[in-house]
């Protein structure tokens, strides 16, 4: 089964200071688009963009599947972890130290949204 590659949206539109936070759905849409468009093999699974708060809206593309989170972005991310694991390996793109510390204590892989900047780059 393919890796999943589970994305806090959130905290990846956060890692880059463009004007993101005057409008966050935007932002959140143009990094799902920017995913879309990656090579499919490049984080070598299948995309997962957890999206909550003003962002919950954003819609789901061919290439990117999208979680709105209930509530908080890092619940749904460790709740879909949860879920996966062990029957499939998950990787996790997030900064946030608490987050890390409770997927990696699920099984999950976790690279910091550079790793993931890189890559878009590379594209």
């Amino acid at each position: 089964m393919e890796k999943l590659v589970i994305i806090d949206a959130a905290n990846v539109v956060g890692s880059v200071p463009d004007g993101w936070w005057r409008d966050r759905a935007g932002a959140t849409e143009r990094l799902r688009d920017d995913l879309a468009a990656m090579r499919s093999d490049a984080l070598g699974g299948e995309l997962l963009l957890v999206v909550e708060g003003q962002a919950r809206a954003v819609a789901p593309v061919p290439g990117v599947l999208v979680v709105s989170a209930e509530g908080s972005g890092d619940d749904a991310i460790a709740e879909v972890v949860r879920r996966e694991r062990p029957d499939r390996a998950c990787l996790v793109v997030t900064a946030d130290r608490g987050l890390r510390q409770r997927v990696t204590a699920l099984g999950a892989e976790v690279v910091g949204p550079s790793v993931l900047r890189r890559e878009l780059r590379a594209t």
